[in-house]
């Protein structure tokens, strides 16, 4: 079993030495939260902040540009459509979208975007939309992880290839998509039951603000979570789960009625920061203390850290936004012919009392 504060260090084959030793790349994308756009000195939140890749286990599943049916092009003479899922409220969406289009202008690259503002039916009309307007490649941050048979069919026929950064697509590797840039989700859900297990002291009754049904993200990290509580911590009971849809304000109001339906509740695992962030104001709404209930949350936004140096939240789990640069250094390896892996996983980090005042800065 991986423990939560290390990754192993693996070896990587050798067909994809070329991707794996450049995936380790730092990502200077110009973030910023709803509240937070900068830090105290003026700089980018996002500043110093790196989206690195564990090397690929080996053995694992890899995918080229002949295996996948297309042919070979120059990154730099391509056109790349970029698809965002959701309404660029939330800092991750924020940071993620300004890191896809600084890496492309930085590598002098024509994007194009769409953003769905998180309507599924919007993001595959968008999707088609940029295959019509010559897309060459895709990068797609998926809003749910079902339903995208028109697109895969569409790019299909025009032997386009996907990249998926965030949320996977339910479709074949290295057919459907050549490769999937994102996070363990499974190992985030761990990591916040061992900060809540060491917040709540094993014992109590906690509850979880889920994501939004329909992708595998809310689905890992819930897993994650339970699995290592009922391993490590039998005696913390989760007696509460339904969805914020990883919306603060939706966040607030599930809350709420958690106050009030489980007044005993010792804490809260909300599956972003944003949902965090709400029951923060739910709980300073019905006049409770900082640390009266322990909050554990999963993004890495300065507001989020910035709560956990002011005592509201006990511990945050990293989910790098950044993928502009992976996501490019992926495609640029793929088009060539060289073998990239079909999953690309980012090594996240984490905040909590000890680091959260000194670590502030990489938050976005």
């Amino acid at each position: 079993m991986q423990r939560s504060t290390h990754r192993p260090r693996l070896l990587v084959r050798p067909g994809i030495v070329t991707l794996a030793a450049a995936v380790a790349l730092a990502a200077g994308a110009c973030a910023k939260s709803e509240d937070d756009a900068s830090k105290g000195d003026g700089s980018p939140a996002s500043a110093g902040a790196e989206q690195k890749a564990v090397k690929p286990k080996p053995g694992s599943k890899t995918c080229t540009i002949d295996a996948y049916g297309a042919k070979e092009l120059d990154l730099k003479k391509a056109t790349v459509g970029f698809s965002q899922s959701e309404k660029e409220a939330n800092p991750f969406r924020i940071a993620e979208t300004q890191s896809i289009k600084d890496e492309a202008k930085k590598r002098g690259i024509k994007l194009l975007t769409a953003n769905a503002q998180s309507q599924f039916s919007k993001q595959i009309s968008d999707v088609q939309d940029l295959l019509a307007k010559g897309a060459d490649l895709l990068v797609i941050a998926p809003l749910n992880s079902d339903g995208w048979d028109p697109v895969l069919q569409a790019a299909a026929a025009k032997k386009v290839p996907i990249v998926t950064i965030d949320r996977k697509i339910n479709a074949t590797a290295c057919k459907d998509y050549a490769s999937f840039i994102a996070s363990d989700f499974v190992e985030q859900g761990k990591r916040a039951a061992d900060q809540m297990i060491e917040a709540t002291g094993g014992k109590g009754e906690v509850a979880i603000l889920l994501g939004s049904a329909g992708n595998n993200v809310t689905t890992e990290r819930t897993k994650g979570f339970k699995e290592r509580i009922a391993e490590k911590a039998p005696e913390l009971k989760v007696v509460f789960e339904q969805t914020g849809d990883f919306a603060r304000e939706k966040g607030q109001q599930v809350t709420e009625q958690l106050i009030q339906s489980k007044p005993g509740i010792k804490g809260i695992y909300a599956e972003n920061d944003e949902m965090g962030l709400g029951a923060v104001a739910a709980l300073k709404g019905a006049g409770k203390k900082a640390g009266d209930v322990k909050i554990v949350t999963v993004d890495g936004t300065r507001n989020a850290v910035q709560g956990i140096v002011d005592g509201w939240i006990s511990g945050v789990i990293e989910s790098n936004p950044r993928f502009g640069p992976l996501a490019f250094q992926t495609l640029d390896a793929f088009t060539k012919g060289e073998e990239v892996p079909q999953d690309v996983i980012i090594q996240d980090s984490a905040y909590d009392a000890d680091n959260a005042k000194t670590e502030i800065g990489k938050a976005y």
